[in-house]
């Protein structure tokens, strides 16, 4: 708060000095008989720019560490994947690791109430895709992490626990062999593809 009442202090100040130079140039002006109409003219210019300049300062647009509430729909190639607009909107910080890098830079410098659309070129959004994200999984393991199933389709996506088991991530199925095994794909569903990422930015602290 304190550097919120500094920052507004010195905007002021810088304002007034501007207010205090224009003032100085309308000598003639003033000197005519027609102070009362020359200052009421000048005291709503200034007032007009006053507010334009504080409008400026205090502008809130997307910074790093940034906590956002937002709207936001991911699509690639075969379709939308998330979709916030048809449900409550997200809430998140920037840094986090919630968002990738590639769509925190595209929210950069955003104000709050901008709604827009990007498009993301291959990998920038979730990386290239990497061939040893794909590995065979035995049916044994699967059971181990609570992720067996009867049967297994190409296609199918399968959460497993991660190591320190307070969260989880997915892996696509690509083949199921005779033998139990599940080829796994590990790499994120728009990975190595061009994203659609449409943002409506709500809130910004």
């Amino acid at each position: 708060m304190h550097q919120i009442q500094s920052f507004a202090g010195e905007s002021r100040r810088s304002f007034l000095q501007w207010r205090i130079r224009l003032l100085k140039s309308e000598p003639k002006a003033l000197s005519m008989g027609r102070f009362g109409f020359s200052l009421a003219c000048i005291e709503l210019r200034l007032m007009r720019l006053q507010s334009a300049f504080l409008k400026t300062k205090f502008m809130t647009t997307v910074q790093a560490g940034s906590f956002l509430t937002l709207h936001y729909r991911l699509a690639g190639p075969q379709g939308t994947l998330i979709n916030t607009f048809e449900d409550k909107p997200a809430t998140l910080s920037l840094g986090s690791g919630e968002l990738s890098p590639g769509m925190e830079a595209a929210l950069m410098g955003l104000e709050e109430g901008v709604r827009t659309i990007f498009e993301l070129a291959p990998g920038v959004a979730f990386g290239d895709r990497n061939p040893d994200m794909q590995q065979w999984v035995a049916r044994k393991l699967l059971a181990q992490l609570g992720a067996a199933q009867e049967h297994y389709v190409p296609g199918d996506v399968v959460q497993f626990p991660t190591p320190d088991g307070h969260g989880t991530y997915a892996g696509a199925v690509m083949q199921a062999a005779d033998h139990g095994a599940v080829l796994f794909d590990f790499n994120h569903p728009l990975a190595g593809h061009p994203v659609t990422f449409e943002v409506h930015v709500i809130g910004i602290l």
